[in-house]
């Protein structure tokens, strides 16, 4: 008699013979996406090679990781579509719409700072927050660009027109930023286990809110007098 091992039972998908391996990461000791990425260079590839016939494929929880995050970016495409649109209506002028919504990837920008100075990793519900933050750090931009073009209608420069605009909404700006991140702090701060999954998401959308405003208050002047010089007008 040959004593071995053989499995409690045999699964099968798709006629195949399947053998599920499952972890759990203990939190704050290491990085599931590392761990994962790691599997997927060296790990799997040699294994797969050394046994004929063997494959692998990630399920559980990776799975639906996959199809949400899929779900986000086809959502984020057809918002950044539908905000297009609507500023191309408000300004009648593409370059305009896009002007405004180039604040879009500095947000996305301070909220990956954020994570980096509070030491948190990227997660699910971070880019939930950030795809949220997409239409707020808009805000600023818009309300810089329609008082601008108010000043230019008056006859103003656009130097005159961006500085003006810049000024005249300065504080409504800065107030709107910092209280909006203010009123994350206590989110952003929490350590308590309840709210820790929660965190990600406040770190996005109240960081990026903060430093993208700094650089819209001093990157949209700059644009809007660059527009108005590639495009002759005085």
């Amino acid at each position: 008699m040959i004593r071995g091992r053989a499995y409690t039972k045999i699964e099968r998908v798709d006629g195949r013979r399947v053998l599920d391996v499952t972890a759990n990461v203990v939190a704050g000791k290491a990085n599931e996406n590392k761990i994962l990425a790691a599997l997927k260079k060296d790990f799997l590839p040699e294994l797969v090679a050394r046994y004929s016939g063997l494959s692998y494929s990630f399920a559980g929880q990776q799975r639906e990781k996959g199809k949400a995050l899929n779900e986000l970016l086809t959502g984020l495409g057809f918002s950044m579509i539908a905000i297009f649109c609507l500023l191309a209506v408000l300004f009648r002028s593409y370059i305009q719409s896009l002007m405004v919504m180039i604040s879009i990837p500095f947000g996305l920008l301070s909220a990956l700072l954020g994570h980096v100075i509070m030491g948190y990793n990227l997660s699910i519900i971070s880019l939930f927050g950030m795809i949220a933050l997409c239409g707020v750090v808009i805000n600023d931009s818009l309300v810089f660009m329609v008082t601008a073009n108010r000043y230019r209608d008056l006859g103003m420069t656009p130097f005159e027109a961006a500085l003006n605009g810049a000024a005249r909404r300065f504080r409504p700006i800065m107030l709107t930023s910092l209280t909006t991140f203010f009123g994350l702090a206590p989110m952003i701060f929490e350590e308590s286990v309840q709210a820790r999954f929660l965190v990600p998401m406040a770190l996005s959308l109240g960081y990026g809110i903060l430093f993208t405003t700094l650089v819209i208050l001093v990157l949209m002047p700059v644009l809007y007098m660059i527009y108005y010089d590639v495009a002759g007008e005085e």
